[in-house]
């Protein structure tokens, strides 16, 4: 019997994680090799990227893949030395796979967000947070008839111990996935197939003890205006500062309250692969999951959520705030 979409993408996603890990803690040695400080986390990117193509190809056969990467770089002369670390790295959870392979399995993501079922993936969500040693995540999600229906959420530093601070790598990780209507879900990052606990939002909170998530880098989203849509509700809990899609998974297990990206410009538009994987596991996890002007996310429009502006993540009776909020505040 064949392994079903979730299966595929649970085991596809623990393994792109299993890469990252150590591509994170070989830094140095890949920066020496390509010369590029920055290399780390490409090599991280288009490896997770390949593994991905490879499981979902070898279990589903036939499959359409929106991925952020392209292998059209590596297969120039002058990317020889990043395709061979990208190989090397892939190698690790495919043993005997050929660099011609890993770049084929890179291109797979090629996909032009166009029909009715595909995946979408962001390999390496948190640039700068997988640099830092910070939190980071791999995100795969299923798109059909333009509604998001599955989706797991690779965090490989981010552990069940809510008492460890996010700047702190979980050795093991964890992965989260929801399907539609079904639940959300988490698991040791390591163990695919094992035993998962159902996670759930916080409901014990005030409004004045709401925590919100903000994002390490503050050109990500507008911090200060978040910061006075917080203080208008007089809300005073710690915000909780990480990166990545990671922070859907905090306020889905109820870690933290409240997720909000603010537009940075009136012209930036976002992308499906940065939300759609977060946005089903919050939701799933009874979050509400809304652009600003309280909008559902719309991925019925190719590869961007152009028909939406920001996005408001939090519990109902805290998004409704959140909503009314911004709105006074928006000029």
């Amino acid at each position: 019997m064949s392994p079903s979409p979730l299966h595929a993408a649970l085991h596809a996603v623990a393994d792109a994680c299993a890469v990252t890990r150590v591509v994170q803690r070989e830094l140095a040695a890949i920066k020496s090799m390509t010369k590029d400080d920055r290399s780390p986390v490409t090599v991280a990117d288009f490896a997770a990227q390949a593994i991905i193509g490879l499981r979902l190809g070898s279990a589903l056969g036939s499959f359409a893949l929106v991925g952020e990467e392209s292998a059209a770089d590596l297969r120039q002369s002058g990317g020889s030395a990043l395709a061979a670390a990208v190989a090397e790295a892939v190698r690790q959870v495919c043993p005997g796979v050929s660099t011609a392979e890993v770049l084929d399995a890179i291109d797979l993501g090629n996909h032009d967000a166009s029909g009715e079922h595909y995946w979408t993936l962001d390999p390496v969500d948190g640039t700068k947070g997988f640099l830092r040693g910070g939190q980071y995540a791999v995100s795969l999600a299923l798109i059909e008839h333009g509604e998001v229906t599955l989706g797991v959420l690779g965090c490989p530093n981010l552990g069940s111990d809510f008492a460890r601070g996010f700047d702190a790598p979980d050795p093991v990780g964890s992965l989260f996935y929801a399907t539609r209507g079904a639940g959300a879900w988490q698991l040791p990052a390591n163990t695919p197939a094992g035993s998962a606990e159902r996670v759930r939002v916080a409901h014990d909170r005030t409004i004045e003890q709401m925590r919100v998530c903000e994002s390490v880098e503050a050109a990500h989203s507008r911090q200060d205006f978040t910061s006075q849509v917080v203080a208008r509700l007089n809300a005073r809990g710690t915000p909780a500062r990480l990166d990545s899609q990671t922070k859907y998974a905090v306020v889905a297990r109820g870690q933290a309250d409240a997720y909000l990206r603010l537009p940075t410009s009136a012209s930036y538009v976002e992308k499906i692969w940065d939300h759609a994987a977060g946005m089903i596991v919050a939701e799933e996890a009874g979050a509400v999951v809304t652009d600003i002007e309280g909008r559902r996310l719309d991925f019925a429009c190719g590869a961007t959520l152009s028909r939406n502006r920001g996005v408001v993540c939090a519990p109902p009776p805290f998004h409704a705030a959140l909503l009314e909020s911004i709105a006074s505040l928006m000029p």
